[in-house]
């Protein structure tokens, strides 16, 4: 048998001219919501539409695409491998709907943004407050980064950046630093350490520790120098965040946290902090986003507040 030559077009591929593009806005809303009903409510199309949109889908591509399952509709391989090009595609049209300027006096739009606990206790509340005085028809929707994939979620643009701790790769992604942050020791006031300028690593270890259960930052103790060793920081305790503030005032344990985690605890309560004469590796925070939106006005107008509140905070 004669095999097609490498230049030749396989017949048998569907044109773009062929296709309805409406029916791609269907694919997308099912890839997000795994479910034809959500995917027709964000739609506000019927059932039976969607049901005969995913039909002419699923015969011009050749493709189930979508398969039934107790957790939902499962995509097929081939669904996957359509799932970012066509979400790229529509986002590209998207923007090229929208005003070249963007003025945030007068927008009516969400932003999706993943935070990890860091950023949340950190930057959240001034970034929050910053837009509702600049912005107030924009909706901050922040999500907690730590059970989400975010990557996954940023590819099919059901987040608009994350912000937290990131050594993120691939040249799909930008990423810009927000904080460096040092960590220092917090304890209650009164407590029988807190005449101590300063803490040295081996009075650390002499102390009660509270860990922080739910954080995805915590201290990273390194050696600086011969015959120095990483400090064994034994718990005493091991507590979500939320709590931690409290159990610090009412009790002998510490524990060691960033700067400006320990500033938000001693606004609301009796604590104090001190640094360490030998502090571990300083946690590092940054934004991370698609690289195919660097230039889109909304999200640069989005980037351009967070770095605005950044420098406010290093300035404080």
């Amino acid at each position: 048998m004669k095999k097609p030559s490498a230049g030749r077009v396989n017949k048998t591929a569907p044109k773009l001219g062929a296709i309805d593009l409406n029916l791609l806005v269907v694919f997308d809303a099912i890839m997000r919501e795994r479910s034809v009903t959500r995917a027709g409510q964000r739609l506000s199309l019927s059932q039976p539409a969607m049901s005969h949109a995913l039909t002419r889908l699923r015969h011009a591509l050749k493709d189930e695409l979508f398969v039934r399952s107790p957790n939902g509709m499962v995509p097929t391989p081939r669904a996957e491998q359509l799932a970012t090009p066509i979400r790229i595609a529509l986002d590209g049209l998207q923007q090229s709907l929208e005003p070249i300027q963007f003025d945030p006096s007068k927008a009516v739009t969400t932003f999706h943004i993943a935070v990890d606990n860091y950023a949340a206790i950190v930057l959240v509340a001034p970034i929050a407050a910053h837009v509702a005085r600049i912005a107030p028809g924009v909706t901050l929707d922040f999500r907690p980064s730590g059970t989400l994939d975010v990557l996954e979620m940023l590819d099919r643009s059901e987040l608009h950046l994350a912000m937290g701790r990131s050594g993120v790769q691939g040249e799909r992604f930008s990423r810009r630093r927000l904080l460096q942050d040092q960590f220092v020791v917090v304890y209650r006031k009164g407590h029988p350490a807190a005449k101590a300028r300063e803490f040295s690593t081996e009075k650390l270890t002499t102390l009660p520790q509270l860990e922080i259960s739910s954080a995805q930052f915590g201290p990273d103790f390194v050696e600086t120098g011969p015959g120095r060793s990483k400090p064994g920081l034994k718990p005493a305790m091991r507590a979500p965040f939320l709590a931690a503030a409290q159990i610090l005032a009412t009790s002998n344990l510490v524990s060691v946290l960033p700067l400006n985690v320990a500033k938000n605890m001693t606004r609301s309560h009796h604590l104090v902090f001190r640094r360490l004469s030998r502090p571990p590796k300083p946690i590092e925070a940054a934004m991370i986003w698609l690289r195919r939106l660097d230039n889109q006005p909304a999200h640069a107008w989005l980037r351009g507040v967070i770095s605005r509140v950044i420098s406010d905070l290093r300035n404080t």
